[in-house]
Formats: structure tokens, C-alpha cells, sequence
């Protein structure tokens, strides 16, 4: 839902923790972009049933096209250089704000703790 201003709202959150199943891909290569080691762990929680202590199912990116957009999320949104850097290296909790308006993400924010 827009807002009174007219600005996208947070549509879902998660909380999840990117340990090494999220650091590579299917084929067993070692991801090295924040935004696909994200993707892999949203892709591991929903596609392969794969969850780790500490991650949490979204509605969001149960759906493949939905996953399949979340370069573009992590770039409209915001990610800092030190969280992008701790989540290439794993090992973290991140916390991810889905931006949108209805069902349209449009921007995730991610914060890692």
C-alpha cells in the first residue's frame, strides 16, 4: 500500500541467518554479490526447504519471480559497504524490509546484526 505520500511502505520482514548453505548457488559455486547470496537463502527456505536457526519464512519471496527480482530490490533499496561485505562473508543475521505498494516489491532494505 502507498502511503499518504504517495511513497512505497514495508510490504513483509524477515530475519534470517546466512550461514554456508546460502554462500553457494545449486551448482556449488561460491557466490560473492550480497545480492545473490540473498537470494539463495530465500531460495533455500522456500524452494529446497532448507531454513537454518534463525531464518524466518516472508510471503514475498516464496515466489520465484519474486526472488528473481532481488538484485534490482537491493539496489533500489539500502545496504551499507560493512553489511554487504559481513553477508558475502557469512555468518550473520540480517534483517530484510520488503518495500512496496500491495504485492509489488519495488526495494528491500537489509541490516545485519
Amino acid at each position: 500500500m502507498r502511503n499518504a505520500g504517495g511513497a512505497v511502505s514495508v510490504i513483509a520482514s524477515y530475519q534470517a541467518y546466512i550461514g554456508g548453505p546460502d554462500l553457494y548457488n545449486s551448482a556449488g559455486k561460491r557466490l560473492d554479490r550480497p545480492w545473490q547470496i540473498l537470494r539463495q537463502d530465500r531460495a533455500n527456505v522456500h524452494r529446497f526447504g532448507k531454513s537454518q536457526r534463525g531464518d524466518q519464512s516472508d510471503p514475498f519471496f516464496a515466489s520465484a519471480k519474486n526472488r528473481e527480482i532481488m538484485e534490482r530490490m537491493v539496489a533500489n533499496g539500502s545496504i551499507s559497504p560493512s553489511a554487504a561485505r559481513r553477508i558475502v562473508q557469512g555468518d550473520v543475521i540480517v534483517e530484510v524490509d520488503i518495500l512496496g505498494d500491495g504485492d509489488h516489491g519495488r526495494a528491500v532494505n537489509v541490516t545485519v546484526y
